[in-house]
């Protein structure tokens, strides 16, 4: 297994010599593979509340991801567009890979004596259940239950090139002693979720172009989404071995987390939000194509899926 001698070999935001046309940009899955055996539980050292913020991420997205390849392989056939056909498989197999490699750090959690179970078996019930696919439907319920969840996915995918952005921004982290695997898996995740930031966005309009569905979505993924990472920092908080199981999840360790970059902060958050509701948004307006592409091209994992 790979695993980074360092974080990274050169800024997270260095720029790469020639610009990229986010328009030209091959989607492309990367067969990465990362070594947990040297990571400690609080990979952020002495900050297990910004560690365990992050690592709710590891509790969602393998399910959430999974969840996304199966709709968008469902609406797959409903695709007149090329090149959106081409995105769309590329953003399958890049959240394919996602996902695996989510799942990988639960298994080392496991070893760590932190159990997610309890926390990730609803996760599965939410997205396999509550939101999959409804086959007793009639076909044009079915179709308007598909066009519901790519507004929701495309919702989703807003906050992932946010978090994407801000991590390849972020150089606190590094100072702050962030684990060299753990801060690539986040980094190489958060690039390629600013590479394809625009294809659900792109998918949703080219089914239902309305702008009411594409609000209607973030009016439900915003504050769902927000409970979610609130009770997952609690579970996570709160099953720690290495933690006093009484301790209390309060709204001002967020804040001082924030305060040391360790953590996006609220209002930027909430402005990232208030971007989406305007009716000329497009996600190329959220990120930086070539960021992400200068990431990927140093980042220890990409390389060593590359060769």
């Amino acid at each position: 297994m790979f695993r980074a001698a360092h974080a990274h070999p050169h800024r997270p935001s260095e720029p790469i010599d020639h610009p990229i046309d986010h328009h030209d940009l091959v989607l492309q899955p990367r067969d990465v593979t990362f070594d947990w055996g040297a990571t400690p539980l609080h990979w952020l050292p002495g900050e297990p509340f910004a560690t365990h913020t992050f690592d709710v991420l590891h509790l969602m997205l393998p399910e959430l991801e999974r969840w996304f390849v199966r709709t968008f392989e469902q609406a797959l056939p409903l695709i007149t567009d090329d090149r959106l056909r081409e995105d769309v498989r590329g953003f399958i197999g890049q959240e394919a890979m996602h996902a695996e490699a989510h799942q990988e750090v639960l298994e080392h959690l496991l070893t760590k004596g932190l159990d997610p179970a309890p926390y990730t078996l609803q996760s599965e019930w939410i997205f396999r259940r509550v939101l999959g696919d409804r086959p007793e439907l009639t076909p044009a319920a079915r179709h308007a239950h598909l066009l519901q969840r790519l507004a929701l996915i495309a919702a989703f995918e807003h906050f992932t090139a946010y978090m994407g952005h801000w991590i390849l921004s972020n150089g606190h982290l590094d100072r702050a002693g962030a684990d060299p695997a753990m801060l690539d898996l986040f980094r190489w995740h958060g690039a390629e979720e600013v590479e394809h930031r625009s294809v659900a966005f792109d998918l949703l309009a080219h089914l239902d172009p309305r702008y009411r569905r594409r609000v209607a979505g973030m009016l439900v993924t915003a504050p769902v989404l927000t409970r979610l990472w609130i009770r997952g920092v609690r579970f996570l908080m709160s099953a720690d071995p290495e933690l006093d199981d009484r301790v209390k999840v309060r709204f001002r360790d967020y804040l001082a987390a924030t305060r040391k970059d360790l953590l996006p902060p609220p209002v930027s958050f909430a402005r990232s939000v208030l971007r989406y509701f305007r009716p000329g948004y497009h996600p190329t307006q959220e990120g930086s194509t070539q960021q992400a592409v200068a990431y990927l091209a140093v980042s220890p994992a990409a390389r060593a899926a590359a060769r």
